[in-house]
């Protein structure tokens, strides 16, 4: 971990928003159990009806579920339609 990130959520944590996310940390919204909203990402690692993971600055967040797809990708936003079943982190290292 980076000096500078320490630094900044040692400060999130002292100014009481450590519920809100830091600049360049994924954000993950889940709307229902239909779509699902990804910030920050860093693109798409894997993809299927079934399960898509998608690269984020600390590991991979996969989406799992039927009929997924990915109905809308910026730089920094990443829609997934279909019947979410479950959403995972998995932190490298």
């Amino acid at each position: 971990m980076g000096k500078g990130r320490y630094f900044l959520e040692r400060l999130a944590d002292g100014a009481e928003l450590s519920g809100e996310p830091m600049p360049g940390q994924p954000v993950v919204e889940i709307a229902g159990d239909r779509r699902v909203l990804v910030e920050n990402h860093r693109g798409i690692l894997e993809y299927s009806r079934e399960r898509i993971g998608i690269k984020v600055k600390y590991g991979v967040v996969a989406v799992c579920g039927c009929g997924l797809e990915v109905i809308r990708m910026t730089r920094e936003q990443l829609v997934i339609s279909g019947r979410i079943d479950g959403i995972s982190i998995q932190r490298r290292g």
